[in-house]
């Protein structure tokens, strides 16, 4: 060891559910490892995203850990939906019972990850000076775990308190007779404004880009439901992950095509999968997120809905989405839509009246002011790159990830990029990830990782490389994945679009059964498109 550094086989970079998970496999094989964690426990967006109605829009049942019967088994789920307090207790309790909090530095924010040419060892910096010596660096940041705060004028200005849905207070926040301002209708918005509705003498919604929403129907979680799933959680799990999104459900994805039916039938579809609540109303049939004909049909049933609901015409108009659903992250509500009915609730049209500024009392639009006595950015993250480029990660020759990454995220399957030898990125940009069951994804990056590292250690390799042939066919083909669905039709964070100056580019990659056998084959190929050296 050299002197105030401390060595270790390898740092894991978070302690949510990928980095948790990825401590659990790394000890597994015998290896030293330190999780390095910002936040002051475990849990990752689970920890930082408390805001009123957080939770899950993946079903309790399939948003879980599969690599412990044991562990499915003994944990009971209160809900169809996982409220935020509730992942946080079973990430708790994931931690204990499988011991790892005695290898996890809370508080600790990694600045810097540089890998050392003569050495071929990586060494991780915080910001409290501690300097760490790994030969593995494996990021567990997560996809949706740097928030972004818009650059709007005189933001700095107000006198109230501010908030962002993504760094919400540990203490409850009570907004009990005041007027409330919230910027964003993504899906902490949506989760959030009916609940903050109940509390505040009066909530204005600021909306650029009307949201599709579609009904949770939450409820306590049947017991002889979670019973029978438990006593075939393999089969469920199998059969779930072959899924295009890893998410399985009551109704499974249709193999019907939209455009080959009746419109009776059409809307019959539609009508069960909105009475059914959650994604899967986009498994109606096949072609949804391929054929605009196609979407139009699902796209109108929403907005059929949005009307029905919604008394004000005007409103109901203003939250009628104009772009392809599916586009962008659809969302999963409870009472979101009935909430513009409240008499204390108002929706602006940034469209037709941007905001101007921040003042010390609101906000200005180009139309009017809003005395406010809080706002609320619901504003998102800065997705997928985000939280990798926000740490100075150097790899070979001095190369930056920010500089390899100028133009736009390019990776090899997601998990390791060309310069930057034994880094992995669990759930990188070019894989599935968050257009899945992220627990699905997680696992089959954790365990990939694990065999790859095992493979190395075995066979007396010390570094592993992406290659740049094999990097730049994974980015040509995801592009082409992607340039045949509706994905990349509208901007959506899935682009970066969200983000001022950030590189176009369509992140994930669509499809996880195939990306998963592909992921297979080259570990069983010896890593091939991967570079080893000893």
């Amino acid at each position: 060891m050299t002197e105030g550094r401390q060595d270790v086989d390898v740092v894991i970079v978070g302690a949510g559910f990928a980095g948790l998970y990825m401590l659990h496999r790394v000890r597994e094989l015998g290896l030293t490892a330190r999780v390095l964690e910002a936040g002051g426990d475990v849990g990752g967006t689970w920890y930082w995203n408390r805001y009123p109605g957080a939770r899950c829009d993946v079903e309790s049942m399939q948003y879980s850990y599969q690599f412990s019967d044991e562990l499915q088994q003994e944990w009971e789920w209160s809900e169809r939906y996982a409220s935020q307090p509730e992942i946080l207790s079973y990430l708790n309790h994931v931690t204990d019972r499988f011991g790892l909090r005695p290898d996890i530095q809370f508080d600790t924010r990694v600045t810097d990850a540089v890998f050392d040419d003569a050495t071929r060892r990586w060494t991780v910096r915080t910001e409290s000076g501690d300097a760490l010596s790994a030969q593995f660096v494996i990021m567990a940041t997560g996809c949706l775990s740097a928030a972004n705060t818009p650059d709007i004028a005189g933001a700095s200005s107000f006198t109230g308190p501010t908030y962002h849905t993504g760094r919400w207070p540990h203490a409850k926040v009570d907004f009990t007779g005041q007027r409330v301002g919230v910027i964003g209708t993504g899906s902490s918005a949506v989760q959030s404004i009916p609940v903050i509705a109940q509390e505040a003498r009066d909530l204005v919604v600021f909306q650029r880009t009307a949201t599709y929403s579609v009904p949770a129907w939450n409820g306590p979680l049947d017991p002889s439901e979670q019973k029978e799933i438990k006593a075939h959680y393999a089969a469920f799990r199998a059969a779930n992950s072959q899924s295009f999104s890893a998410i399985g459900g009551t109704l499974p994805m249709s193999e019907r095509q939209a455009l080959e039916v009746s419109a009776e039938e059409r809307q019959a579809e539609y009508a069960a999968r909105w009475k059914e609540g959650g994604l899967s109303f986009l498994g109606s049939f096949s072609d949804l997120l391929f054929d605009p004909k196609a979407n139009d049909t699902a796209a109108g049933y929403v907005r059929e809905r949005i009307r029905e609901i919604v008394r004000d015409p005007r409103t109901a108009e203003i939250l009628c989405p104009d772009q392809v659903i599916g586009c962008k992250r659809m969302c999963v509500d409870t009472e979101y839509y009935a909430t513009f009915n409240r008499q204390n609730v108002r929706l602006v049209d940034l469209r037709e009246t941007p905001i101007e500024a921040v003042t010390p009392t609101g906000i200005t639009t180009t139309a009017t002011h809003y005395e406010l006595d809080a706002i609320i950015y619901a504003t998102g993250f800065d997705a997928m790159t985000g939280a990798l480029l926000r740490i100075n990660i150097c790899g070979r020759d001095g190369v930056s990830l920010r500089e390899a990454w100028a133009a736009g995220p390019h990776s090899y399957l997601g998990l390791g990029v060309v310069g930057f030898p034994n880094l992995f990125t669990i759930t990188g940009p070019g894989s599935p990830s968050v257009l899945t069951n992220m627990i699905v994804s997680i696992e089959q990056h954790v365990d990939w990782i694990s065999r790859c590292v095992a493979y190395l250690r075995q066979n007396a390799y010390q570094c592993i490389e992406a290659t740049e042939a094999a990097q730049s066919e994974w980015v040509e083909y995801v592009n082409a994945i992607a340039g045949v669905t509706l994905f990349p039709t509208c901007n959506s964070w899935y682009l970066g679009a969200n983000v001022p100056g950030k590189p176009r580019v369509f992140m994930p990659c669509p499809g996880f059964p195939p990306y998963a056998e592909q992921c297979q084959q080259v570990a069983d190929g010896g890593y091939v498109g991967f570079a080893l050296s000893q």
